[in-house]
């Protein structure tokens, strides 16, 4: 680790159906983060394309592609005419029959330095992803399963927005020594819940993945998308996606936060020798009873319960 101080940005901003558009955005915030000082930029989900998860309809694998492929290889231009460090998101073909949902990373001088296929595959109603995606494998390659990626500023833990619930996943990146954690997200509002059904979902979410940074003593930065998207097979509903990305510090403190749906940046500075402190006077990993959670690689426990 070159410096204990890394700027790290989100980008935030709405998808249209048009691909070059979406890229133009992305270029365009992109240069805005490397004018701001930024080291590392993460990008949302599935930035390139609408989210077309909303319906199940074989045509949109049409627009998957390879890694190396057209999207990879612009971002690649773009981290190394900008100096950046950049988290995409690919909707990925890596052959015939098999797809993936994929965050790309590329190191500061455009080399490529990994990649990270979603495991947790989400099947809502709005969100097929079932669909579309298959999970990524549970190996020890560098980039898949709970892996870091290692580039020339930091080992970063990505996962991808469904992955934000689940505790298991950010653990098992820390304790492969990840020193930031990172969540491409695409999720938002059914515009037909109640005001406060909606407030309450925002807020669970944003407490979740704060509870990870908390537990693991690891900043956390989130990238969501945001703006409204039509489902084209129901012209009542669609995704009012919610925006509100942030970043947060190693205690699960706001360093920066959006608090609308616009599409936007936002950035902050870390200080990556804050985990060692923190784990010296919180020892939560020395503490943990391995020995006793073995019940967490089942599906259920049965257990009697004691009136």
């Amino acid at each position: 680790m070159k410096s204990h101080f890394l700027k790290i940005a989100s980008i935030q901003h709405a998808c249209t159906p048009k691909y070059a558009d979406n890229l133009q955005t992305t270029e365009e915030l992109l240069e805005r983060a490397a004018e701001a000082g930024a080291h590392l930029v993460l990008l949302p989900e599935l930035h390139t394309r609408p989210y077309f998860c909303q319906e199940a309809h074989p045509s949109y694998f049409d627009w998957a592609e390879p890694i190396p492929g057209p999207s990879s290889e612009k971002l690649q231009q773009l981290a190394a005419r900008l100096n950046l460090i950049i988290v995409g998101s690919i909707f990925e073909k890596r052959t015939t029959g098999v797809y993936h949902n994929t965050a790309v990373v590329l190191d500061r001088d455009g080399s490529f330095k990994g990649l990270y296929r979603k495991m947790h595959i989400p099947e809502d109603p709005g969100y097929y992803e079932k669909y579309y995606f298959t999970p990524g494998e549970n190996t020890t390659q560098p980039g898949t399963a709970f892996t870091p990626i290692t580039t020339s500023l930091g080992k970063l833990g990505v996962l991808i927005c469904w992955d934000q619930w689940f505790p298991e996943a950010a653990r098992l990146m820390a304790l492969s020594g990840a020193d930031i954690l990172l969540y491409p997200t695409a999720i938002g509002w059914d515009p037909r819940d109640e005001a406060n059904e909606q407030q309450k979902q925002l807020e669970a979410w944003q407490t979740i993945q704060k509870s990870h940074a908390i537990a693991n003593h690891l900043p956390v930065i989130v990238a969501n998308r945001c703006g409204f998207e039509e489902n084209p097979s129901d012209t009542e509903t669609g995704i009012q996606f919610w925006g509100h990305s942030f970043i947060c510090g190693a205690q699960g403190e706001i360093l920066a936060q959006t608090t609308d749906s616009q599409s936007t940046l936002i950035c902050a500075e870390v200080d990556l020798i804050q985990t060692d402190t923190l784990r010296r006077i919180w020892p939560f990993f020395r503490d943990r009873r391995i020995d006793a959670y073995a019940g967490l690689s089942q599906r259920t426990i049965n257990y009697t319960r004691h009136e």
